[in-house]
């Protein structure tokens, strides 16, 4: 489930739909340095770095 088409904004509601850590939840923050990594604060208050493609929006 790879997003192509990203849009998120500060505050949304997000999990990782691929990679090691599928099915991470996490609140948007910003795109990082490279627009394609994005910082996301996780359910534990870390801020981490994943692929922007990675991301899709959680359900409401």
């Amino acid at each position: 489930m790879t997003n192509t088409n990203p849009t998120f904004r500060e505050g949304d509601r997000v999990v990782l739909a691929e990679g090691t850590y599928q099915g991470t939840p996490g609140i948007f923050l910003r795109l990082s340095g490279d627009p394609r990594w994005a910082e996301i604060t996780e359910r534990n208050g870390e801020v981490r770095s994943h692929p922007l493609v990675w991301l899709a929006h959680a359900a409401s």
